[in-house]
């Protein structure tokens, strides 16, 4: 016989939230170890003394790292869904009959109070260190590499590089465009490169115009992580352009930041080419003392079949290369009454060899062919570069490039998981605290998967 559920009323109800949160549940490992403690202390300088009381940003901060947290993207309907799921409820302490503030206050209170205080950044500080009291991070390898994503902005309401006034747009209301106008001096954005976009939007003009994906081209930030290798603990991250310039000044900015923060200085990086310049291999090799494990970027590799720059013996002491067949190039073959530095415009000096040796040389067609002697440029810099070189061939770099795909991971994981493939503020403001509250988020998720609580 078919049954028929009888919901018989009762006139009261014995109900515990807690009861009702899985003990796996995953807002149970994060509830352990955000401490929101100095929250208030933080802000307090920023609300009034006098008038109604507000919201508690406590609240806000707690339904935001549920957001960001459960890939929940709008605060519409992150709005919605505190009001509906028990966990959610019992994680932002509302109880049962606790009230959901409107979506709009994250609003008033993200471009004011929020980011007065800096209070995302120092949300990320103190969850690295909880993951810095537990021993998850070794402090011994970092890894760092950005990632794109996609800004608000498209085609449709942009401008040709070349046709954007700042000057005019200074009059516009947008909070986007006045932050744009006050970074141009600011190294990871207006003066990262000198180089004039493609494209540049009006309603977010900081975002770059970029096909780096190889696809249809968009405008898009990038966000840069620093990370140790041992767990992939997010150390650092920080928002910039999405080109290269910007890039590597991010990954400098967040080295010093964590070596002044934490006081951690690793023994080795990993990076992509990218960030193997000669110029930041050197800032690494020389200033920082920090191992380059990083692919040299260069054009010295021949395809043609020819003799590459590495074919040839460099001799440091006596200032020249040697070449396969026996013969010296050097900077000058005579001397000057005023010595002269060879440092070329490039930041490059030239070695030759001379037209004497060359003409007779039995390995000329795969030398220099084209060209009465061979001359080899080498950078300034050329001995970090070496120095990467020779690490390159260690199997340690071996290990360290297969530890490296764990920054990769976690960007995987944040499009793919946390949804953050597409930025929904905007502005450089905008994207650093996306950016701070995604990755505080990837922190939390570490620690309640590596630290279960005890059974």
């Amino acid at each position: 016989m078919m049954g028929k559920q009888d919901a018989a009323p009762e006139l009261f109800y014995d109900f515990r939230l807690d009861d009702h949160v899985p003990p796996d549940h995953m807002l149970r490992g994060i509830d352990r170890f955000l401490d929101l403690s100095l929250l208030r202390v933080e802000l307090a300088s920023f609300y009034s003394t006098i008038g109604r009381p507000s919201i508690d940003p406590d609240l806000m901060i707690r339904m935001l790292v549920v957001g960001y947290s459960m890939g929940i993207r709008s605060e519409r309907r992150l709005c919605e869904e505190v009001l509906l799921n028990l966990a959610y409820r019992w994680f932002c302490r509302l109880g049962l009959n606790g009230k959901v503030p409107d979506h709009s206050t994250f609003s008033r209170n993200r471009h004011g109070r929020f980011r007065d205080s800096d209070i995302f950044r120092r949300l990320f500080e103190s969850i690295v260190a909880r993951c810095l009291a537990e021993g998850l991070v070794g402090g011994e390898g970092f890894a760092a590499d950005a990632s794109l994503i996609a800004a608000d902005a498209n085609r449709q309401r942009s401008v040709p590089g070349n046709h954007y006034d700042a000057l005019a747009a200074k009059g516009e209301a947008a909070r986007a465009v006045q932050e744009y106008l006050g970074k141009l001096d600011d190294a990871a954005y207006g003066a990262a490169s000198e180089v004039t976009p493609k494209f540049i939007s009006s309603t977010d003009p900081a975002a770059q115009w970029t096909g780096a994906l190889k696809g249809p081209a968009f405008f898009a930030y990038a966000t840069n992580y620093l990370i140790d290798t041992d767990n992939a603990v997010i150390l650092d991250v920080e928002a910039t352009r999405a080109i290269r310039q910007a890039e590597v000044g991010a990954s400098r900015t967040m080295l010093d930041r964590v070596e002044e923060r934490w006081g951690i200085k690793p023994e080795w990086i990993a990076a992509d080419s990218a960030y193997g310049s000669a110029s930041n291999l050197a800032w690494l090799v020389k200033e920082k003392r920090i191992a380059p494990h990083i692919p040299v970027f260069g054009k010295s590799q021949r395809t043609d079949g020819t003799w590459s720059r590495e074919d040839f013996t460099w001799d440091g002491e006596n200032d020249r290369y040697i070449c396969p067949e026996g013969k010296e190039l050097l900077q000058y073959h005579r001397t000057f009454a005023t010595p002269r530095t060879g440092v070329h415009k490039d930041g490059c000096r030239r070695y030759r060899a001379t037209k004497k040796d060359c003409s007779v040389c039995p390995s000329k067609p795969v030398c220099c062919p084209n060209e009465p002697a061979r001359k080899i440029p080498r950078d300034l810099n050329e001995d970090s570069r070496d120095v990467a070189r020779a690490i390159a061939k260690t199997p340690g770099y071996e290990r360290s490039r297969d530890r490296r795909k764990k920054v990769e991971m976690l960007f995987a994981h944040l499009k793919r998981i946390l949804h953050l493939g597409r930025l929904r503020l905007r502005g450089p403001s905008g994207a650093r605290d996306e950016f701070l509250l995604a990755a505080t988020a990837q922190n939390l998720r570490k620690l309640a998967k590596l630290r279960p609580a005890p059974c």
